[in-house]
């Protein structure tokens, strides 16, 4: 569903939270409390919302009030729905990404509004329990943030962005400490399974105590030379998982310029899930289910000082 679709199907708020309710309770509404399915709808107007609508729950021990908002990433939000609609459009289409500054200036709401919605988005497109990658999987690092003076300085000035492809599968984006062996590990036990085809990296040192301490077997690992100026030997390179760093430096430089590095796996997040639905046609309605069951996420804990 492009943009102009929702602008067509969606309307107004009402429509929204028709469609939001059929995604939620497929087989019919149910308490969020309780579960029973006696539920009634009843008109409860407010000031902003006239044609607000609540659901209650008929079970005597019960009688939950709720909306299909209620619990979800939408909660007790002041933006129309209609809005969130447009911006997840926009953003699920967005190959390199879409900014704060655009977005404000598309749905034209204020730039806190516009910047707090789009992170709420990328919260639920956060995923859990994937299977582990097995094919032929490539593996690399790519570096962001601050200047660099020489190769070595970017260890120094530069945040670590590993990144693990299986070729004609998955794609992760994970931001790690560092690119020391025991970080490297961490990612691969958690995202590559141990019998994979073929784990094909450049020639960083510390890969190989990483594969040692995540089960790699040693004839599972095979080396490209970068510094050798070989890139490709048969199928062995890491062209693939540079493919997706190279949309993603293009989406940090071209649109969003710069992005905190307190919330740059978000961005990552959103690059992945993004890159690894390429191919799927209804990716707006998947990311707005997917919403639906996503908890609130207050601004007050998108701020806070993680040191604290």
């Amino acid at each position: 569903m492009n943009l102009i679709d929702v602008y067509k199907t969606f309307k107004t708020d009402d429509e929204c939270l028709e469609y939001l309710a059929k995604l939620r309770w497929p087989d019919g509404i149910r308490c969020l409390t309780c579960g029973s399915d006696k539920v009634r709808q009843y008109e409860s107007p407010t000031k902003k919302q006239p044609t607000r609508k609540i659901y209650q729950c008929q079970e005597p021990t019960c009688k939950e009030q709720f909306t299909a908002t209620s619990g979800t990433i939408f909660h007790d939000t002041h933006l129309p729905l209609t809005k969130w609609f447009m911006a997840l459009a926009l953003i699920v289409d967005a190959k390199k990404g879409i900014s704060a500054k655009q977005i404000q200036r598309h749905l034209s709401v204020g730039y806190k509004t516009a910047w707090y919605l789009a992170h709420r988005i990328r919260q639920a497109m956060q995923e859990t329990d994937r299977p582990k990658l097995a094919g032929t999987v490539e593996i690399d690092e790519t570096y962001v943030g601050g200047r660099q003076r020489g190769y070595k300085a970017k260890l120094k000035n530069k945040d670590v962005v590993m990144g693990i492809r299986e070729r004609g599968g998955d794609l992760r984006l994970v931001h790690i400490e560092s690119n020391s062996a025991q970080h490297l590990a961490e990612q691969i036990r958690e995202h590559v399974a141990t019998n994979a085809k073929a784990v094909v990296t450049d020639e960083w040192p510390a890969y190989i105590p990483a594969f040692i301490a995540s089960g790699i077997k040693g004839n599972q690992h095979k080396t490209i030379r970068h510094r050798d100026k070989v890139y490709v030997q048969g199928e062995v390179h890491t062209n693939t998982v540079e493919n997706a760093f190279s949309l993603f430096k293009r989406g940090l430089i071209g649109q969003f310029h710069q992005v905190s590095i307190k919330h740059l796996q978000r961005y990552l997040t959103e690059f992945e899930y993004r890159f690894n639905r390429r191919e799927i046609v209804n990716r707006f309605e998947e990311t707005l289910a997917r919403m639906t069951c996503t908890k609130p996420m207050p601004f007050t804990n998108l701020t806070a000082d993680e040191r604290v």
